[in-house]
């Protein structure tokens, strides 16, 4: 019993000095990514993150996700994006990464996909309403863009887009007197706006 006990005592000492070394090595193999992404050396960087690569790595994951997006590999880039999102779920931080690619790519309908992806996460993300509602507003479906406008609008009422898209948007919905209201209200934020009195000018 007691040399079990001993046997069991250096199995820990063992496993935690690994645990110690790998965390090392990882810290390291990051620190020298750093380095080498500072000089645009993306290619020398990922390998040395994937030389320490472990599957269940949220950070290893995402971090390889910006490195390959950097290098415009973009394939490897939305798979380790897509890894760190089923690592971590809650995570709004790889779903950017994901809208960038998917935006240099022209793939909009991906990009609308992984907004409402984001919006399960933060249904208040005021970033993530506007440009729905820009998504929207653009395909003139204004009332699919008014949804999303109004809550980035009630999130920052006096912010200059998010009172001018709302107007336009109320304007196309016929709702003229909201309409009015926040293009007078895009005059107190720029008092010569010009898409604000031609807003205006077409309601008068």
């Amino acid at each position: 019993m007691k040399i079990i006990k001993v046997l069991f005592f250096c199995f820990c000492l063992f496993t935690l000095s690994a645990a110690k070394s790998q965390t090392k090595e990882i810290t390291t193999a990051f620190t020298q990514s750093y380095a080498l992404e500072s000089n645009k050396e993306y290619a020398a960087a990922i390998t040395e993150l994937k030389n320490v690569y472990e599957d269940g790595s949220y950070e290893i994951n995402l971090r390889l996700g910006w490195l390959y997006s950097q290098s415009k590999a973009y394939s490897e880039a939305i798979t380790h994006y897509k890894k760190a999102v089923q690592l971590m779920p809650a995570a709004t931080e790889p779903h950017k990464g994901l809208i960038t690619i998917y935006s240099l790519q022209e793939d909009w309908l991906a990009v609308e996909k992984t907004y409402l992806s984001i919006l399960k996460l933060d249904s208040k993300n005021e970033t993530i309403n506007y440009r729905l509602g820009l998504i929207y507003y653009y395909r003139k479906d204004y009332l699919s863009a008014k949804k999303y406008f109004d809550v980035s609008l009630n999130l920052t009422p006096f912010g200059y887009n998010n009172m001018l898209m709302s107007a336009w948007t109320n304007y196309f919905l016929g709702n003229k007197n909201e309409a009015t209201i926040l293009f007078k209200k895009v005059l107190l934020y720029i008092p010569n706006d010009t898409s604000a009195r031609e807003g205006l000018s077409l309601i008068q």
